[in-house]
């Protein structure tokens, strides 16, 4: 039924932005054994796929308004529940950052202006990349991830790994563009930190719908000629 896929995407969008988040916020800098770039990067990666594993066969996994767009340019998703899923998404990541802030809170010395994980450009980005550096990346690293879920879930695909090739993907992501704009490649994992930061966070968030949606786009229409003709959904791992 549409009423567990929804479900299932706001409960598998919640596990990546608190998982994913809450490393970056929580155990990234923790003092002597803080889990660095690296850590987070597998953090991401890891809460895609566990949860291909759980819910790929109920809702496709897709925990990104960018994937469901991408997969819908590519053919192997339907248009009109394109808007239910990006809301059941976005619910999960608020609530997923609402959640983290009672948690990091809780510590001493914890501040907002440290920025909850939100990502940014300029002055907001951790290595204070440009606007222009930003939107490349996230238009790019979009598209190219788009690319390998098409191709992970093509019906010729090897069966069973599709989830972790994905999730192998996101952690490549991540090490290679937290430094640029702290990785969104998901505008839903955007949306909730930067509603708890507020101003800059939120002033800045339409970089981080606009170019994963436009990178997932071209993802899926690139994988689409690409191939030969897609096959129908392959439940299992329709993730981000």
């Amino acid at each position: 039924m549409d009423t567990q896929k929804y479900a299932a995407e706001a409960i598998g969008t919640f596990w990546l932005t608190f998982t994913g988040c809450g490393s970056a916020v929580i155990a990234a800098g923790f003092p002597q054994v803080g889990i660095g770039l690296v850590g987070v990067s597998l953090a991401f990666g890891l809460s895609v796929v566990t949860m291909a594993y759980a819910i790929g066969h109920v809702s496709g996994c897709h925990l990104n308004p960018a994937v469901t767009v991408g997969l819908a340019a590519g053919g192997r998703f339907p248009a009109g529940q394109i808007l239910p899923y990006v809301i059941a998404q976005v619910v999960g990541a608020v609530v997923a950052a609402g959640v983290l802030y009672l948690i990091a809170s809780g510590a001493p010395g914890f501040d907002l202006a440290k920025g909850f994980a939100s990502n940014g450009y300029d002055a907001h980005s951790p290595g204070q990349y440009s606007l222009l550096a930003g939107f490349i990346t996230e238009v790019v690293m979009t598209m190219m991830f788009l690319f390998i879920i098409m191709g992970a879930t093509h019906g010729r695909a090897p069966a069973g790994f599709a989830p972790l090739a994905i999730g192998l993907a996101l952690t490549l992501i991540h090490l290679v563009s937290i430094p640029v704009t702290n990785t969104s490649v998901n505008p839903a994992r955007s949306t909730g930190p930067a509603l708890f930061v507020g101003g800059w966070a939120l002033a800045q968030l339409w970089l981080f719908w606009v170019a994963p949606l436009i990178g997932g786009a071209l993802g899926g229409v690139l994988y689409r000629w690409l191939s030969e003709e897609p096959t129908g959904v392959v439940e299992g791992a329709r993730t981000a």
